[in-house]
């Protein structure tokens, strides 16, 4: 086996380390667990690998969550207990790798939306496409088949992984977040189209590995999840600040509480828990966004903003975490390499 080769095979364990490690180092609060609290727990058996998770927004006290890949398009509607209310299947929807969904409601009609996302490409861009579906809130909270309307989408600069999606509730734009260890926030075209494939285009950056992100309620801020914490973000695509996080297993979803005060976070596994955790009084809106700020999609200026990210040290993790990230890496190389050389 030549050094090229074993370079190659060291480099590709390093990764697949680094990416265990991040997959298993739970999730974890730079400060005590002040402002989180357990919400409740899923009851239902059915729900083994809660994936996305979203408030209702015109039935009170409802949570709509689903499940990961390997799953049938269908969705659930819980209460603040955790007890299902109504399992609801979508009618012509596939469920390849269901990995994120969003709700919103149309300030003029007041009816509800739920947006699920089927973009979970473990390949990364191994699919040619991915698919976000539409579907109309329910009026009543019961067990029902609803049809779905299917956008197909592709980036721009080539295919990957996600696992966030989230809607400007003021200017119905709607952005897929990658899962990366240099991640991107993608903006939908303004007017999605049925008939053709729409482009999704870079306009910010994201956190390392993030797997879920949320629009506030008024539109006056967003956030993105990553296995170690939560990041809010201004409009313009600004950081505003990080967020501490409970300790979860595997940390899955993200979700504003109506009010905007709180947030939500998920966890996959039977009986998994929703913790809510306040958002700092400094972080949240004191006055209503105007109509030019709340019409701002992140950044406008994509270089402008990953610079500015980057200053501020948008990537979800403390200094701890990356120590122990790079340990890690190392470790594994040294490992892989050691094993290449013996087996040449």
């Amino acid at each position: 086996m030549g050094d090229g080769v074993i370079r190659a095979l060291a480099a590709a364990g390093a990764v697949a380390m680094a990416t265990c490690v991040l997959f298993t180092v739970p999730a974890r609060a730079a400060v005590a667990d002040e402002g989180m609290e357990k919400l409740f727990a899923f009851k239902d058996p059915k729900i083994t690998e809660s994936s996305g998770l979203a408030v209702s927004p015109t039935h009170e006290g409802i949570y709509y969550t689903h499940n990961d890949s390997s799953a049938n398009p269908t969705f659930y509607a819980v209460d603040g207990k955790g007890r299902t209310q109504a399992t609801f299947q979508v009618r012509g929807a596939q469920a390849r790798d269901w990995e994120a969904m969003a709700a919103t409601k149309d300030p003029a009609t007041g009816q509800g939306t739920l947006w699920f996302a089927d973009i979970g490409d473990n390949l990364n861009g191994a699919w040619p496409d991915i698919s976000i579906y539409r579907v109309v809130e329910p009026r009543t909270v019961k067990d029902a088949t609803l049809p779905a309307t299917r956008y197909r989408f592709r980036y721009a600069d080539g295919g990957r992984n996600a696992e966030g999606i989230m809607i400007n509730p003021r200017t119905g734009r709607l952005y897929v977040v990658s899962k990366e260890f240099s991640g991107s926030v993608y903006a939908a075209p303004k007017k999605l189209r049925t008939d053709r494939t729409n482009v999704l285009r870079k306009v910010a950056i994201a956190p390392l590995m993030a797997t879920d992100a949320a629009y506030a309620p008024d539109g006056s801020s967003y956030v993105i999840r990553t296995y170690f914490s939560a990041t809010l973000y201004r409009p313009s695509g600004e950081m505003i600040t990080k967020v501490s996080m409970p300790e979860l297993k595997q940390a899955e979803s993200i979700a504003y509480t109506a009010d905007g005060k709180s947030l939500l976070t998920g966890t996959e596994g039977p009986r998994s828990p929703v913790y809510r955790v306040t958002i700092p009084a400094a972080a949240r809106p004191t006055t209503a966004p105007s109509p030019t700020s709340a019409a701002q999609t992140p950044a406008k200026d994509a270089g402008t903003a990953s610079q500015a990210a980057a200053e501020t040290g948008a990537t979800g993790l403390t200094t701890k975490d990356i120590l122990i990230w790079i340990a890690a890496a190392a470790t594994a190389l040294g490992t892989i390499t050691f094993i290449a050389r013996r087996t040449r």
